[in-house]
């Protein structure tokens, strides 16, 4: 039986988190982060919804997820799926795009699926040099060529404004929730404050969003945790002060959308950068 091997990193040098991923089967639920991930397939066939858009992915295929597009994957040979990632901060790749480019935006890529790419070889060289804590430049070096052809080939220079998409009462109802996140919302509320009947709420939000409400609010939740984590806060009192009703729901919601538990995503940042196995980031 393989064995899971969870590895994370985050690179002081290039300020981006880096994953890997061995070995897994993980289910990973129709959800969205508020970060650029690039990532590709190792190993394993996976099927992915992005965005409304169906894909069937093998090794070697890249994936581009912008923040807020809502994206779920799950395994569909059997075999494990070995996967590698780096996850850019908005922040950050704002300015990697201005030194790239010399223009003062936030791209948004216009593919999800790269398929077969030759990409994936620079980008599985990159990972290699971030988790064995590589410090020379020329990580930064394969870095930047790697931003600046996605940029060129895969972006839009500048990108729509997605909220224009949305109508009002959807609009409302997404600023609601991420004002009143740590509160207890109800659908009833959510109706209230729109007009529209409960089902018709769910079935427009659904469709505006490509994700549903209770769903945004988790995923909302689930990002400031990371947030706090990330500050050295403890789980439980992360769990608190997020919106979820106990430690216990708290753990098994981030483990299911981010594939670790809060108490692990925590370790990753209180402790020296480095490479860490799943051996070292137990619960």
């Amino acid at each position: 039986m393989t064995r899971e091997v969870r590895t994370v990193v985050f690179d002081e040098d290039l300020k981006l988190e880096a994953y890997r991923f061995e070995g897994i089967m993980q289910k990973f639920p129709n959800h969205f982060h508020d970060y650029y991930v690039i990532g590709f397939i190792e190993q394993g066939k996976r099927y992915l919804v992005c965005n409304n858009e169906e894909y069937i992915l093998n090794s070697g295929d890249v994936i581009i997820f912008n923040p807020q597009d809502p994206h779920a994957c799950e395994q569909i040979d059997g075999r494990t799926l070995d996967y590698r990632c780096i996850n850019i901060q908005p922040e950050v790749m704002r300015e990697y795009v201005l030194e790239i480019t010399g223009l003062d935006y936030l791209p948004r890529f216009t593919r999800a699926v790269l398929y077969q790419t030759e990409l994936a070889w620079s980008l599985h060289e990159l990972h290699l040099m971030i988790l064995e804590g590589q410090s020379d430049f020329q990580k930064e070096e394969l870095f930047l060529f790697l931003l600046e052809q996605l940029l060129r080939e895969y972006s839009d220079t500048e990108p729509p404004d997605p909220s224009q998409e949305l109508t009002t009462e959807i609009k409302i109802v997404c600023e609601y929730i991420e004002s009143h996140y740590a509160d207890s919302i109800t659908l009833h509320q959510l109706s209230e404050l729109t007009g529209l009947s409960k089902y018709h709420l769910l079935r427009l939000f659904t469709r505006q969003k490509g994700i549903s409400p209770y769903c945004y609010l988790e995923t909302i939740r689930i990002n400031h945790a990371k947030r706090l984590l990330e500050q050295g806060l403890r789980p439980i009192e992360v769990a608190f002060q997020t919106g979820f009703s106990d430690q216990s729901h708290f753990t098994n919601f981030f483990k299911k959308l981010i594939g670790l538990t809060p108490k692990q995503y925590m370790r990753i940042f209180i402790h020296e950068a480095r490479p860490k196995r799943s051996s070292e980031l137990t619960p």
